[in-house]
C-alpha cells in the first residue's frame, strides 16, 4: 500500500510577461506516492519542467492545487516553501548548476548550511557522499577541472545532503555523454533502492525507460499515466536522513563571511576601488579629527598658559570697536582701588608698544611691557637668570628691564649672559637684570617671549609718552567666585569713571569660547570627511547591484537547495558590510599614517583619541548596512526560477 507525498488537482500555469498570456499547463493532476521512481516524458515546450518547477516548490500554480503530505502549499510563506525544499527535496539540473568558485566537496555541502548542520559534520557527511560516488579523489577539485559527468555526480551529492525524501531530476543526463548518462542513471536507480522518491524530467524514451511510472505530457496536458515495470514503491524504505538543527544561524553567518571574503578576492581591483572611498572618508574622519583635537588643545594651553584664574580690564566699553584709543581713563590711581576688592589676590597693570630693541651692533624689533613687579606671581612666569624688577625699581622709575628668551636668544648669540649689560629702548639705555622663563606662543599665535619687561613708572616717563594704561590684569585668589569678583569689579569700576568706559574678560570663559569655536571647526571638517562616506558608499552600492546581476544564477541556486529570503540578504549585506569594514581599518590605518605625517612635515600638533576611531569605523560599517541593503534586498526577492534562467 503507498502512502500519497504529491498531489496536484486541476493545476495550471499561466505567464503574464508584457504580450497574450502563455498558459503553459492546463488542468495537471498528479498523484505521487512515497518511493515512487516516475518519469515525466514530453517534447520541448510540453510543460514539463514547468511541472517540475511547481513539484519542488520553485514556481507555484496559478490555478488548482498542490498539497505535499496533505499541506496545501500554497498557504505557506516563503520561508516554509524554503524549507520544503531544503527538507523535503534534492534538485539535480541538467546544467549541474554548481558554483565556480567552491570545491566540490563545498558545492556538495552548502544544502547543510541552511539546515543548520555544524561545519565540521557537513563537510565530513559531504566528503561521505562524494566517496560513494566515486569522487573520492576529486574532493578539492572545482567545476572547471571535473568532467560533465564528474559535474553532475557532484550535483546528486548536494541534492543528497540533507536527505531529503524526494529526488527531482531535470534531465540529468541531457549534457552528458552515453556513457556519463548511463552511470547518472544507474546512481538514481540505487538511490530508489534506498528509499528516495525519485521524479525524472526526460524527453528521451531511454532514460525515462529506467523509471516504473511514465507520466506523458504534451502542450501542458497529461495524456498518459502508466506503470512500465513491474516493481512497487518502498514507503518502509529511509533516505538516509541526517540530523538537522533547523536554526542555521552560526551555519549561515560562517558561510555568509566565507563568501563575502571570496567574493572580494575574486574581484581584487574591483573591491579595492570600491573601497577607495570608504578608505578615504575614514582615513579623512581619522586625521581631520586628530588634526582638530591638536589645534585645540594648542589653544586652550596657550590661553591657560596666562592663567586660568585672571581677569582683563581693558580700556574701551564692550562690543565697540577700536574704542580703546580714545579711552585714556585707566590711571595708577585705581590700581590700589582694584586691589582691594574682595577676591582679589593681586593686580597689575599693562601697557606694551613695539620699540626697537639694541645691544652693541644688533636690532630687534619687541613689544615693550610696562607692568608692575607682581607680573610674575599674576601670569606665573618667572625669571629663569637674574631677578624681576622689585616695587623699589617701580617706586624709583629705575631704568632696569627683564628681557624674554627670543630677545636673549637673539641679541646674545654666543651664549653671553645678558644680565648686567645695558640695552637701548628706543634711545633711552635700560640695565638688563634678568631673563625670563619660556612662555611660547599665546593664543593668536604670538611668541610671548619676544617681549621685554620694565616697571610701569619708567615705561610711562622713558617710552610710552603717557600715565594711563592700556588695562588692568587681576589674579583671582583660589577660594573665590571669578563671577562674584568681576560683578565686583565692575561695580567698583562705573563708580570710579562714571560710565562704562572698559570691558572685563574672564579667562575661563576665553577657554570655553576658545573650546566651541574650536570644537565647531572640528565637526565641520569631521562633517567634511563623512561626506566622503556616503560618496563611498554610494559606491558600495553600485558595486553590490552590479554583484547581484552579476550573480542572479547563485542566488537561484541557492533558493533551490533551501536557502530563504533572509539568509540571501544577510550574505549580500554581509559583504558590503564587510567591505567597508575592511575599508575602514584601511582608512584608519591611512589617517592615523597621514596624521603623523602631517604632524612630522608641517609641525602641526595632532592628537589621536579612541572616540573618532570608533565612530569612523562605526560609521564605515553603518555605511555597508545602509547601502548595502537595497542591493540585498534586491537579491532575497529573486524569484528562484527566474533566477536560474539567466546566464
Amino acid at each position: 500500500m503507498s502512502s500519497s507525498l504529491l498531489e496536484l488537482a486541476n493545476v495550471g500555469r499561466t505567464y503574464h510577461s508584457g504580450g497574450e498570456p502563455l498558459t503553459v499547463l492546463r488542468e495537471v493532476s498528479l498523484t505521487i506516492n512515497s518511493g515512487e521512481f516516475v518519469a515525466i516524458m514530453g517534447a520541448s515546450g510540453s510543460g514539463k519542467s514547468t511541472l517540475m518547477n511547481i513539484v519542488g516548490c520553485l514556481d507555484k500554480p496559478s490555478s488548482g492545487a498542490y498539497k505535499i503530505r496533505g499541506v496545501e502549499v500554497s498557504s505557506l510563506s516563503s520561508d516554509a516553501l524554503a524549507a520544503l525544499r531544503r527538507d523535503t527535496f534534492g534538485f539535480i539540473f541538467q546544467r549541474y548548476n554548481l558554483m565556480s568558485d567552491l570545491s566540490a566537496v563545498e558545492n556538495a555541502e552548502v544544502p547543510a548550511v541552511y539546515c543548520g548542520m555544524a561545519k565540521q559534520q557537513r563537510s565530513a557527511h559531504a566528503g561521505e557522499l562524494l566517496q560513494q560516488l566515486g569522487l573520492g579523489d576529486r574532493l578539492q577539485h572545482h567545476p572547471n577541472q571535473l568532467s560533465g559527468g564528474q559535474q553532475q555526480r557532484v550535483s546528486i551529492a548536494r541534492a543528497l545532503m540533507n536527505g531529503g525524501p524526494v529526488i527531482l531530476a531535470d534531465e540529468p543526463t541531457g549534457a552528458l555523454d552515453s556513457k556519463g548518462g548511463k552511470e547518472v542513471m544507474a546512481i538514481l536507480v540505487k538511490l530508489h533502492e534506498q528509499g528516495h522518491t525519485i521524479i525524472l524530467v526526460t524527453h528521451d524514451s531511454d532514460i525515462a525507460a529506467y523509471a516504473h511510472r511514465l507520466v506523458r505530457i504534451t502542450d501542458g496536458r497529461i495524456t498518459s499515466d502508466e506503470p512500465q515495470q513491474k516493481g512497487e514503491a518502498n514507503p518502509q524504505a529511509k533516505a538516509g536522513e541526517v540530523e538537522k538543527d533547523v536554526k542555521p544561524g552560526m551555519a549561515v553567518l560562517g558561510e555568509a563571511l566565507k563568501m563575502a571574503l571570496r567574493s572580494l578576492l575574486h574581484n581584487r581591483m574591483r573591491t579595492m576601488l570600491t573601497m577607495l572611498g570608504i578608505i578615504i572618508g575614514v582615513a579623512s574622519v581619522v586625521a581631520l579629527m586628530a588634526i582638530g583635537n591638536g589645534a585645540k588643545q594648542d589653544v586652550v594651553e596657550r590661553i591657560q598658559a596666562m592663567g586660568t584664574d585672571l581677569l582683563t580690564i581693558m580700556r574701551g566699553p564692550p562690543n565697540v570697536r577700536a574704542s580703546a584709543n580714545i579711552v585714556t581713563s585707566f590711571l595708577p590711581e585705581d590700581l590700589p582701588s582694584i586691589g582691594n576688592v574682595t577676591g582679589v589676590a593681586m593686580a597689575i597693570p599693562e601697557t606694551n608698544i613695539s620699540s626697537l630693541l639694541r645691544f652693541g651692533n644688533q636690532d630687534l624689533t619687541v613689544t615693550v611691557v610696562g607692568t608692575g613687579e607682581n607680573f610674575p606671581l599674576v601670569h606665573d612666569w618667572p625669571a629663569e637668570t637674574g631677578v624681576f624688577f622689585s616695587s623699589e625699581h617701580v617706586r624709583r622709575y629705575a631704568q632696569v628691564v627683564n628681557l624674554g628668551q627670543t630677545v636673549a636668544k637673539n641679541l646674545f648669540p654666543q651664549g653671553t649672559n645678558p644680565v648686567g649689560r645695558y640695552v637701548l629702548i628706543g634711545s633711552a639705555p635700560f640695565l638688563v637684570i634678568g631673563v625670563m622663563s619660556s612662555k611660547g606662543l599665546d593664543q593668536r599665535g604670538n611668541d610671548m617671549d619676544n617681549s621685554v619687561w620694565l616697571p610701569y613708572t619708567t615705561g610711562g616717563a622713558r617710552i610710552f609718552g603717557q600715565r594711563f594704561f592700556n588695562d588692568f590684569v587681576v589674579r583671582v585668589k583660589p577660594d573665590a567666585d571669578m563671577s562674584l569678583v568681576q560683578a565686583d569689579l565692575h561695580t567698583l569700576l562705573m563708580k570710579r569713571h562714571r560710565k562704562e568706559d572698559f570691558n572685563i574678560r574672564n579667562m575661563a570663559t576665553t577657554i570655553e569660547t576658545a573650546n566651541e569655536t574650536q570644537n565647531t571647526l572640528t565637526y565641520l571638517l569631521a562633517a567634511i570627511a563623512v561626506i566622503s562616506l556616503v560618496v563611498g558608499g554610494i559606491g558600495v552600492m553600485n558595486i553590490m547591484l552590479v554583484s547581484v546581476t552579476e550573480r542572479t544564477r547563485e542566488i537561484g541556486i541557492r533558493m533551490a537547495i533551501g536557502a530563504r529570503g533572509f539568509d540571501v540578504l544577510f550574505q549580500f549585506l554581509t559583504e558590503a558590510v564587510m567591505v567597508c569594514f575592511i575599508g575602514g581599518l584601511a582608512g584608519i590605518v591611512v589617517g592615523v599614517g597621514g596624521g603623523l605625517a602631517v604632524s612630522a612635515l608641517a609641525g602641526w600638533r595632532v592628537i589621536f583619541t579612541v572616540a573618532p576611531i570608533i565612530i569612523a569605523c562605526s560609521c564605515a560599517i553603518v555605511t555597508g548596512i545602509v547601502f548595502g541593503y537595497l542591493p540585498a534586498r534586491k537579491a532575497a526577492h529573486l524569484d528562484p526560477i527566474e533566477a536560474l534562467a539567466r546566464d
